[in-house]
């Protein structure tokens, strides 16, 4: 059972109805071949003055040849408390931090490494473009899945992991440095996204729906089931062209964490993970790779990340939540997705928000994080992780809504802080607190 912090929890919760907001200005959608989602134009803060140059060196990377990201399993129920570090006990909001980074810091690294998920690249690019300007650090970032991510820290061959799926407990045993610190950066919303020509309306899915097709049991798009919740399918007597991920993703294990919630056979034949045992279809790496399947594939239907359904123009659905009601991939749906689910996060922010209770909440939502260790060895690249994790959850939060993902509530960035903090060097902690 997940450790549960109430007092917390009903803060995070009223802070994020507060500060609820609807989607930024979607990026125009491009045509052909599918695109990498480019960067939304910067938010006014000195430490954005300047637009991103196109040959930015800090662009996300294309993964290596060869890369194989490795295939997890789910967190386990009842987490044990020493698979994880512990956080430490969250302070008030008047004892946050003032803490800003404002510039370069003498004796940090001037080169940081990670890799990990392509949920979100698009807003990692933003925002190391931005660092290295204000900082001097440049920050090369491998989108090569959360599977890659996760191995990657495990065997210390990056500075920094990104995943949108949590380590599990296995995984956080495994690790060669010790401890690892999950830090979220962004929430956002998974989509089904589809290719029908002819069909212009706005489908509707249920999980019921959306677990048959991965399942395989429903195979045209005129199906019954789901012509009961889109009539305009009725004459669509096509074959079912499904798409998914072929590596190791954090957007799978979110898809794939719905479908268990939601469909009991789906739990049963195929569970959750960040690479499962497909039933049918086709395989596309990255979420580049799944909107280009589904955008060259006719009566085809995928699951991305919602930029990336922009970017390409592609439809995507509504989907029926716990409460019965159809609803569209919004900011304001995944914060109060979030809100809902507020007393189930762990004080290790190992958390899920998907089919979250109330009318309003989108069911496909989730967080993505950075993965830290504990403990570094090296000085200087201790103090620019760590100086880069904290801006990370604070100045360059004002980056999100314009790239269609929610900003961190201001709750689970005060246990970002702490964990922040905790991370030492020679047994110092590594963060110089600016």
């Amino acid at each position: 059972m997940s450790l549960q912090r109430p007092a917390n929890a009903l803060a995070l919760a009223a802070l994020l109805i507060l500060t609820a907001c609807g989607p930024g200005s979607q990026p125009s959608a491009t045509t052909g071949a599918a695109a990498q989602p480019t960067s939304a134009s910067a938010p006014t803060p000195a430490a954005a003055a300047s637009s991103p140059a196109a040959s930015a060196s800090a662009a996300v990377a294309k993964p290596a040849a060869g890369a194989s990201p490795g295939t997890t399993a789910s967190p386990a129920a009842g987490a044990s408390p020493a698979a994880s570090p512990a956080a430490a006990a969250v302070p008030s909001p008047s004892a946050v931090a003032a803490a800003s980074i404002t510039g370069p810091f003498q004796g940090e690294a001037q080169t940081l490494n990670g890799a990990g998920g392509t949920f979100p690249a698009p807003l990692y690019q933003k925002w190391f473009d931005e660092y290295a300007r204000l900082t001097g650090v440049q920050i090369n970032y491998q989108a090569i899945g959360s599977g890659g991510g996760i191995q990657g820290i495990q065997n210390q061959t990056i500075d920094f992991g990104a995943s949108d799926a949590p380590m599990t407990d296995d995984q956080l045993a495994a690790a060669k440095g010790g401890a690892i610190f999950h830090i979220p950066t962004a929430l956002g919303a998974i989509v089904p996204t589809y290719n029908i020509p002819g069909v212009n309306a706005k489908l509707k899915f249920t999980g019921d729906t959306l677990a048959g097709i991965y399942l395989g049991d429903i195979q045209k798009w005129n199906d019954p089931k789901l012509v009961a919740d889109n009539p305009d399918l009725a004459n669509v007597n096509e074959d079912i062209v499904v798409v998914h991920r072929s590596d190791g993703s954090g957007t799978t294990f979110g898809w794939t964490d719905y479908l268990s919630a939601v469909s009991p056979t789906w739990a049963q034949k195929v569970g959750k993970a960040t690479s499962v045992d497909w039933p049918v279809g086709l395989g596309g790496s990255g979420n580049p790779g799944v909107a280009g399947e589904v955008q060259q594939s006719p009566y085809s239907i995928g699951y991305v990340e919602l930029i990336y359904a922009l970017q390409n123009n592609l439809g995507y659905g509504m989907v029926k939540n716990q409460a019965g009601q159809f609803i569209d991939p919004t900011l304001d749906g995944v914060t109060a997705a979030a809100a809902a689910s507020a007393q189930s996060i762990p004080p290790d922010l190992r958390f899920s928000i998907v089919n979250a209770p109330g009318a309003t909440s989108y069911p496909i939502s989730t967080a993505t994080w950075l993965l830290a260790y504990k403990t570094e060895t090296d000085q200087a690249k201790a103090i620019a992780l760590t100086r880069m994790l904290w801006w990370a959850t604070h100045e360059a939060q004002s980056f999100n809504k314009d790239l269609a993902y929610a900003t961190v509530p201001d709750a689970l960035t005060r246990d970002s802080e702490n964990f922040i903090k905790q991370i030492t060097v020679n047994g110092t902690p590594a963060f110089p607190g600016r």
